[in-house]
């Protein structure tokens, strides 16, 4: 996925779906017609209801959309590349073979150097290539790296090669710095201090912490804005010029100023893309309604909050809490590395990208996959 991202940038769902659609035919060839009840199982514990409960409100949501087209073409995009990132998660640990994750590693690594190298030549080889020749190309690639990175060298430690993990880090961790994406630096440092908090710390301050982290994440979204404006110093303006900082602010002051006309179930699923044209943002400031035409907040839990409403941040929130809790009784190193994955994707998802985008959910799966496949090791795991 890494190899092919960078010279595809929204090629993810395309290599998830071929993966999990080949998992799916072993595990048919494998089970027969067991293999559904295998598929199907997860979905009747606490998780999985949780998550079928947002998905039902996301399709509630059409009945009240302004645009129906535009909210069934949103949805067909997620849950298509949600079903290959469940089907992933579900059917390839313990399926994989012994030098998957080597390769795996290898190809991330691989990934990392070129897009480190292609920005320390000024894009020189994609210019060669006739391709798109823009600085932001490769944050979509290193967005996902920084999903990957962590339960692949967990994995490759598991295994004894805790060098090549160090350095599958090291590498994923330059290619990042030397990039203009703030997002995925700050995911990285997000995930990296979470997986020190859950090594060293205490398990229930862990997850009293993330639980914490959890709940400010769809708590504070609507008002995330109004926040900003009052306490973000000018001084941090001038350092994240590059990554927009005072647009964003008013984008998500505008989101949030629409989310409080229609609180309680939102404006309906996949409107974002012609928010500033929905009932909610009639009665706001010209100005606001300008910001709010951007496509989406830059915010996936805002995002949720327009589109869905109080109703769908508490299901969306319910569902991670559910998640959080499953990962409680990991070992300790799956647990760390399952709480830095968290802090990465809820750190990303707090500052860019749309909540539905089908690249960043099969992203999400694949790393997810690898954690789980980690979970298989018939090794000692401390």
């Amino acid at each position: 996925m890494p190899v092919i991202l960078v010279l595809a940038n929204r090629s993810s769902p395309l290599v998830a779906g071929i993966a999990a659609l080949l998992f799916l035919m072993g595990a048919i060839a494998e089970h027969g017609a067991g293999a559904v009840r295998l598929v199907l199982r997860p979905l009747a514990a606490p998780p999985g209801l949780a998550a079928l409960a947002f998905l039902a409100w996301c399709l509630a949501a059409f009945a009240w959309s302004p645009f129906p087209g535009l909210s069934a073409r949103a949805f067909s995009e997620f849950v298509l590349a949600l079903l290959t990132a469940y089907l992933l998660v579900r059917l390839a640990p313990g399926r994989m073979p012994d030098w998957g994750p080597a390769l795996a590693a290898a190809g991330l690594a691989a990934a990392c150097l070129f897009i480190a190298g292609s920005l320390a030549a000024d894009l020189a080889l994609q210019q060669a290539l006739g391709q798109r020749v823009a600085l932001f190309m490769f944050n979509r690639p290193l967005l996902t790296a920084v999903l990957l990175a962590g339960p692949l060298a967990a994995l490759l430690a598991l295994r004894g090669h805790r060098l090549a993990a160090f350095a599958l880090l090291a590498v994923t961790a330059f290619a990042v710095l030397r990039s203009i994406s703030g997002a995925a630096a700050m995911g990285m440092l997000a995930g990296a201090g979470l997986f020190a908090v859950a090594w060293f710390a205490p398990r229930r301050l862990v997850l009293a912490s993330a639980a914490l982290i959890l709940f400010l994440a769809f708590a504070l979204a609507p008002v995330e804005g109004d926040i900003l404006v009052h306490f973000m110093p000018e001084a941090a303006h001038e350092r994240l010029v590059q990554s927009s900082s005072r647009a964003r602010v008013a984008i998500a002051q505008s989101f949030g100023a629409a989310v409080a006309e229609a609180p309680l179930i939102g404006s309906g699923y996949g409107t974002s893309l012609r928010f500033a044209e929905v009932p909610a943002a009639a009665g706001l400031a010209p100005e606001m309604r300008t910001m709010l035409a951007v496509g989406h907040p830059h915010n996936s839990f805002l995002q949720i909050w327009a589109e869905l409403g109080l109703v769908g941040a508490v299901l969306g929130a319910l569902a991670a809490f559910l998640g959080l809790w499953a990962a409680a009784t990991l070992p300790r190193t799956l647990f760390a590395t399952a709480l830095g994955l968290l802090g990465a994707a809820v750190a990303i998802m707090f500052v860019e990208h749309g909540a539905w985008q089908a690249w960043w959910t099969a992203g999400l799966g694949a790393a997810l996959a690898w954690l789980r496949t980690a979970c298989t090791e018939r090794v000692r795991i401390p």
